[in-house]
């Protein structure tokens, strides 16, 4: 049987690790095999990639692009094709999607460079269901506040508001593969909310 591909999206502090391990848990306790990875440090170029973000001065903004999308084929051929072509259910923590999100609205990045950029990196592989954990990015961000923030995390609340608008009409363009769930629900009703979308794809 084919395997299932799952992403989970959202702005800063929405919870993706967490809803990911609670939904590989119970995925896996009915049986599924389940792959459970992230970008852009899901292999081990993706991490290399990721840790030349910390540097200063960073990749400007296309930069940025190019390199996540560098990361994205990587991801794709070493990680999420094989997984899926074993028929396990792969949930990654963002995908494509978030460098929309963030390159695009949130950096000013052309859609349609991006989208190009998407497509080559990917060679069309799209989620079956993605997951968007909507949250005010004010709240996301506050309960980042216990650890050191990442160079995104740090960047201005103007940034992170074109983000969270950006994944919105992105979910608006597509429907039938995005689902919303308000993040600022009790992490097990957002759970049931995963599960309850999962169960339907399943199905």
């Amino acid at each position: 049987m084919p395997g299932r591909f799952i992403t989970v999206e959202g702005v800063e502090g929405a919870g993706k690790t967490t809803q990911i391990r609670l939904l590989a848990g119970w995925l896996r306790a009915r049986g599924h095999r389940v792959r459970e990875t992230a970008e852009p440090d899901g292999t081990r170029l993706g991490a290399a990639i990721r840790a030349l973000f910390a540097t200063a001065p960073g990749p400007e903004p296309l930069a940025e692009a190019f390199l996540f999308a560098a990361a994205r084929r990587q991801h794709v051929v070493e990680v999420i094709r094989p997984a899926l072509a074993a028929g396990e259910i792969v949930l990654s923590d963002r995908f494509a999607d978030a460098t929309l999100a963030y390159q695009g609205y949130g950096r000013g990045i052309p859609l349609g460079a991006i989208e190009a950029l998407n497509q080559l990196a990917t060679e069309g592989l799209r989620p079956d269901l993605t997951v968007l954990l909507d949250l005010d990015v004010a709240t996301g961000l506050a309960r980042l506040e216990a650890r050191p923030l990442d160079p995104f995390e740090a960047l201005g609340l103007d940034f992170h508001e074109r983000v969270r608008k950006g994944y919105l009409e992105l979910a608006g363009r597509e429907p039938d593969r995005f689902v919303v769930i308000d993040g600022h629900r009790r992490p097990e009703e957002v759970q049931a909310a995963i599960r309850e979308a999962v169960g339907r794809l399943l199905r």
